[in-house]
């Protein structure tokens, strides 16, 4: 390896409790690094349902760490998720420690809600910078920079007192990290007219409530229905043999598993009904509007700030959306075209899907 190559580590994980995100974000920003001529490692534990196999498919070399033999009990002095780490966040730092490069790091990025400053700060010493991937602003970091791709109330502030002063924060959807195939496909992006000819169905690539299944019970008890329905999951979803039992089961519901060509799927349909997460800025960089369920505690305020900036409908918890529910909705939209026009307008002004190549710029200027 060339003395001059850039090398960076990403400490991440997927898995069916925590869902598939945090790894496709990192791999989006991997791809931009390594497209700009650097190393990129992942360090990742074995945990049920992770994508490993997925990394490593795209051309990385990924570090495992060995998946824990009992689940782990959190202690009062855990951050909020640290039970996703598998192991306490002591022995995660002397597993990952342990599997670093000989050569020393530029960059170690961590995006994981289970780790803080505690953590970071016994990796100082073992890397060049660190940078921080979060959204739930429930904790203290140790890190040079910080991105949290999302908007929110008074997002400026959130991380006054959680990073120290010299931490070079990037706040905001204007960051978000979107692959290559949605700036390309904005670019080539029709006018929309508010007319619902075909609706997408993506709720992740884990969806352990099954809300694919709840939103495809209410688009099949439309009996007019003048649309067609594109179903997509994820590998890791526990489900996917009865949604794609459902989907046979009815005309023109089409179903897809583990797809490279979202940003397409987003562009040939007129709605999304999903989730509240980094999809919505994918959704937004198309000006595609949506229905959306927050599937977690940290999806609310995005799937809610979101509302209120007029991209997309929150419709609540998904403890509060039924499949009735979600069919008035549904009904509701489709029959206004002015407000899917509204949404789709707010939506390509919020987000232009170049987030990634502004991260990038910012790691190499530092």
């Amino acid at each position: 390896m060339n003395s001059n190559t850039l090398t960076i580590v990403i400490r991440a994980d997927s898995s069916q409790q925590m869902g598939s995100g945090h790894v496709m974000r990192c791999l989006t920003l991997a791809d931009e690094l390594r497209q700009r001529g650097a190393q990129v490692l992942f360090i990742c534990r074995e945990l049920p349902g992770n994508l490993i196999n997925l990394i490593e498919e795209k051309g990385y070399q990924v570090l495992r760490l060995q998946r824990p033999g009992a689940e782990y009990c959190a202690i009062p002095d855990d951050v909020a998720h640290s039970a996703w780490l598998g192991v306490s966040w002591e022995q995660d730092v002397v597993d990952t420690i342990n599997e670093l490069p000989v050569e020393t790091p530029q960059w170690l990025i961590i995006d994981h809600y289970a780790i803080d400053s505690r953590w970071e700060e016994k990796l100082r010493p073992q890397v060049g910078k660190i940078m921080v991937i979060d959204d739930l602003a429930d904790r203290q970091h140790d890190c040079d920079l910080l991105l949290d791709q999302n908007l929110y109330e008074g997002m400026e502030s959130r991380y006054n007192n959680l990073v120290h002063e010299s931490c070079n924060k990037l706040l905001g959807s204007k960051y978000a990290l979107l692959r290559p195939e949605f700036t390309i496909a904005r670019k080539n992006l029709r006018q929309r007219d508010g007319v619902v000819k075909r609706i997408l169905v993506f709720f992740g690539g884990v969806d352990p409530t099954n809300e694919t299944e709840k939103a495809l019970q209410a688009l099949a008890s439309i009996s007019d229905r003048q649309f067609e329905v594109d179903v997509v999951v994820g590998c890791g979803n526990r489900h996917k043999k009865r949604i794609k039992k459902i989907c046979v089961e009815n005309d023109a519901f089409h179903y897809h598993c583990q797809v490279n060509n979202m940003a397409e799927l987003m562009v040939a349909a007129n709605l999304a009904i999903g989730a509240g997460g980094s999809t919505t800025w994918e959704r937004c960089s198309l000006g595609l509007p949506a229905l959306v369920i927050a599937l977690a505690e940290n999806q609310v305020n995005i799937a809610q700030s979101a509302d209120n900036a007029g991209v997309l409908k929150c419709l609540g918890k998904l403890s509060e959306i039924t499949s009735e529910v979600l069919l008035q909705q549904i009904s509701t939209t489709i029959a206004s075209e002015v407000i899917l026009n509204t949404m789709s307008e707010k939506a390509l002004n919020l987000v232009d899907g170049c987030g990634v190549l502004r991260v990038a710029d910012n790691m190499v200027q530092l």
